[in-house]
């Protein structure tokens, strides 16, 4: 159970940008190092990737995983020091991973080296089975949820992906039957619809192929008891058990990002301010659409990290 306290909060694919952490680097010395240490990991300059690009490469499943990671872990590691009171984090995705390494069930250098694979297999899983996702804004989940029954069959199936917000939520499937459910939820008053430019159909059955790559190589790796909760993607609990985190982590795969219930039940375990680490503010924008009444800060740029432990960080603490 969690408590009174900071929620950290760690964003998934789609927050990375070419110059990601470069000023973070220039002016914290422990940012550098823990860019640096996942090149060593890795074997490559991911670094590089992430300051100079090209935005081609860097937008790759396989690329964008890590370098979103080990943004996020530079921001964490900032602060740990610093004696915020945190009681649960979450990541969105991708970020979920991010925050077992804040938590300390991961080490940092298996964290980089499995979210690249899981990015290899991802990528992997849509040249096998392609499909693609869009976003639905405007519609009640049982109404989507409903247009994903009406369009998926024999050609296909399309489920929900990530309940991002109410009336934002994502579906993923076989591309034609994505296509079939857009039609349908336009005419059942979705406001927009927004084919996303993905390499797969990500949080549905289409990643099954991924699932045995993704056991293998959590299997090969450390996972210990999280110092406090991971807020888990699929069941949108907190978890403290290693062989649960790791189970959970695989399902996350082909499960959808139960990001609402994720945000709803820290909340109502009485977390009611929160910190997004890592590049880019759209959690902190997700979460003022969720529970207006909770505090939100996003910290992923050097002038924000350095004004929050300047000015900001004892009123968390």
């Amino acid at each position: 159970m969690t408590g009174p306290g900071i929620g950290l909060l760690f964003p998934g694919q789609g927050s990375h940008f070419v110059g990601m952490g470069k000023d973070l680097v220039e002016r914290f010395p422990r940012a550098r190092e823990t860019f640096q240490e996942a090149d060593e990991a890795l074997g490559w300059s991911l670094s590089r990737l992430c300051w100079e690009g090209p935005e081609d490469e860097l937008v790759l499943t396989r690329n964008a995983q890590p370098a979103i990671l080990v943004h996020s872990v530079a921001v964490w590691r900032l602060l740990e020091d610093r004696n915020l009171p945190v009681s649960v984090a979450a990541g969105h995705s991708l970020g979920e991973f991010s925050a077992y390494v804040a938590a300390g069930a991961l080490e940092f250098a298996d964290a980089v080296r499995t979210v690249r694979r899981r990015g290899e297999l991802m990528f992997e899983s849509g040249k096998e089975r392609p499909g693609t996702m869009a976003a639905l804004l405007g519609l009640a989940d049982d109404v989507a949820d409903r247009v994903c029954t009406e369009a998926s069959g024999g050609d296909g199936v399309v489920v929900p992906a990530n309940f991002n917000a109410p009336g934002q939520l994502v579906i993923s499937g076989d591309r034609v039957v994505v296509e079939r459910a857009a039609d349908l939820a336009r005419a059942a008053g979705a406001k927009r619809v927004i084919p996303l430019n993905v390499s797969g159909a990500f949080h549905s059955p289409l990643m099954h192929v991924a699932r045995e790559g993704l056991e293998e190589q959590l299997r090969s790796i450390g996972i210990r008891e999280p110092g406090f909760p991971v807020v888990s993607n699929v069941t949108a609990a907190p978890v403290r058990d290693p062989d649960a985190a790791r189970r959970l982590l695989v399902e996350q795969l082909t499960s959808p990002v139960q990001w609402v219930s994720s945000v709803q039940g820290m909340v109502t375990r009485g977390t009611s301010r929160f910190l997004e680490l890592g590049p880019g503010n759209v959690l902190t924008g997700l979460l003022r659409r969720i529970d207006r009444a909770a505090e939100g800060k996003a910290l992923g740029t050097a002038d924000q990290v350095h004004s929050f432990l300047a000015e900001e960080v004892a009123a968390w603490s």
